[in-house]
């Protein structure tokens, strides 16, 4: 916003970005099916387009002009015309921006979301041994209601894309309806009591207002819109959870289960280490204290009144 952004574009930032990304749709596809696969960006692209514009129509403000920060060239020659020869070396091949792109898939994004992703496989875990396969048909099955349920679950909890994957494939598996995932889908990597606060500061009462409204307003629609597909389609959400990797060789997954926890190894021992290791001992400064009994205070400390100064003889040599 500092840069020229209007509050209408910050605000589809903040609801698409959490939403969809390269990454969750393809655990999405993996965890889930093609139909989620497709819906999922599609419901965050429209909620986060529907609310910038309502943004923009209803509170919109003339900003004036924006002081934007110049950027120097840092490489003008890139395509080797005009360009030095030992500076022209220097770029990198086609071969090695591959490789640079590889790693940095392979480690830093994967750093970035892999505690994220088994928290998530673990509360998937519990839910599907411990909750009774009945128990969440009869309570949420589908509907408004279940939906609604969703928004109070997910508009609170602070749960990213990645994470919310797993969870929700655990409670399609427990019976409930795909739409009803989906809200939580929407709305949870989206909103957190802490993001909130930040939007209140940021965006103001109003715009944080709306930008709720919006979004769970859009999150029900595209719910009770998925719950009409799959009935349109006569396909029931439990047998073909998961099924995405039944076309895979069993060596193949084997092996891909292997790299996995392999890549896996840094970032999870990093986060433990991170959150096992012990705390330094805050700073004391015992100057800080009053002085004990019959103990002289040192040369410049204030004194309460005229007759502690006269009978406290400091700076005396």
């Amino acid at each position: 916003m500092k840069q020229g952004a209007n509050k209408g574009a910050t605000t589809a930032f903040l609801i698409s970005t959490p939403e969809s990304g390269v990454d969750s749709i393809a655990i999405t596809y993996a965890l889930l099916d093609p139909i989620m696969t497709v819906v999922r960006p599609v419901a965050a692209l429209v909620s986060a387009m529907v609310a910038g514009l309502t943004e923009n129509l209803l509170f919109w403000q003339d900003r004036g002009e924006i002081r934007r920060d110049r950027s120097c060239v840092v490489d003008d020659c890139c395509d080797g015309v005009d360009c030095p020869d030992d500076v022209h070396a220097n770029h990198h091949s086609f071969s090695e921006k591959i490789v640079a792109g590889v790693r940095f898939g392979y480690r830093e994004v994967w750093g970035d979301i892999a505690v994220w992703f088994f928290i998530g496989l673990f509360i998937a875990a519990l839910i599907t041994v411990v909750v009774p396969d009945d128990l969440m048909a009869r309570l949420l099955g589908g509907g408004l209601s279940s939906m609604l349920v969703m928004l109070m679950v997910g508009i609170p909890l602070y749960i990213c894309a990645s994470a919310s994957t797993p969870v929700a494939a655990a409670l399609i598996m427990k019976g409930v309806s795909p739409g009803a995932a989906l809200v939580f889908l929407l709305v949870g990597p989206a909103t957190n009591v802490t993001s909130l606060s930040v939007l209140l500061k940021l965006l103001g009462k109003k715009s944080t207002a709306l930008y709720l409204l919006i979004l769970s307003v859009s999150a029900v629609l595209f719910g009770l819109g998925t719950d009409a597909l799959y009935q349109m389609l006569a396909i029931s959400p439990k047998a073909i959870i998961g099924e995405a990797a039944e076309v895979i060789p069993q060596g193949v997954k084997v092996v891909s289960a292997v790299v996995l926890l392999a890549l896996s190894v840094k970032p999870l021992t990093g986060f433990l280490r991170k959150k096992l290791a012990p705390r330094p001992a805050p700073n004391v400064f015992f100057s800080e204290f009053p002085s004990m009994p019959g103990q002289l205070p040192k040369a410049g400390h204030p004194h309460g009144t005229v007759a502690e100064k006269a009978q406290c003889g400091c700076g005396k040599k």
